[in-house]
């Protein structure tokens, strides 16, 4: 599944936007499953609300973002949905777990409605992730990196054709940073997907088929 940005600008921005030069806003852009982005974004230009108008979280704005020659502006719900659990798949900066749910429980209700990751698997993953001990814990009271790498395997739990990444680690030290990356990686390996990483700064945690300037 492709992905085309065209001519976006989002309309709360667009002033500052288009007084600067952008790699993406008010561009035309394809891009091709299985290719791995780096969207490098200067605080303030927006990062943010390109994740979020990708995943069609946002609609204040110009232009259009056609997945698989879906036009995200004319989609309906039920397609949005369906295109959202089979072939878009996102991790929140803000990690957006449930905070009365435990970590297990976050995680699982994403594994029933995908019935893509076994049991087994979710856990394997936990332990790699370093927060098997943790998965009894309310989504409340974790710290900030210990629901990042929850939120890193919820995203991981479905079936997708791109993984969107918002500061992915940006609660996670070097050493999580690696584990984290490395299962990533592995997975997007196995479906073939691509890849889209917003950050503020440069960084080798993948290796990039494309670096863009937001």
């Amino acid at each position: 599944m492709n992905l085309s940005v065209n001519q976006l600008v989002p309309i709360p921005l667009k002033e500052k936007i288009l007084a600067k030069k952008s790699g993406i806003w008010n561009e035309t852009l394809s891009f091709n499953k299985g290719e791995h982005i780096f969207v490098r974004a200067p605080s303030g230009t927006g990062k943010t609300t390109l994740v979020h108008i990708l995943y069609h979280l946002r609609k204040d704005h110009e232009g259009s973002v056609v997945w698989g020659g879906r036009n995200m502006n004319s989609i309906g719900y039920e397609e949005l949905a369906e295109l959202r659990s089979k072939n878009i798949s996102i991790i929140f900066q803000d990690m957006r777990l449930f905070p009365e749910l435990t970590a297990w429980e976050n995680l699982d209700i994403k594994r029933r409605l995908s019935n893509t990751v076994s049991l087994e698997q979710m856990e394997e993953w936990l332990e790699r992730l370093g927060i098997k001990e943790k998965k009894n814990s309310l989504g409340r009271t974790l710290s900030y990196g210990e629901q990042q790498r929850v939120a890193i395997i919820r995203a991981l739990l479905q079936p997708f054709d791109w993984l969107l990444m918002d500061e992915p680690f940006s609660h996670l030290d070097h050493s999580n940073i690696d584990k984290a990356r490395k299962l990533i990686a592995e997975v997007v390996a196995q479906h073939k997907a691509g890849m889209i990483l917003a950050d503020l700064d440069e960084n080798d945690y993948f290796h990039y088929t494309k670096t863009i300037v937001l």
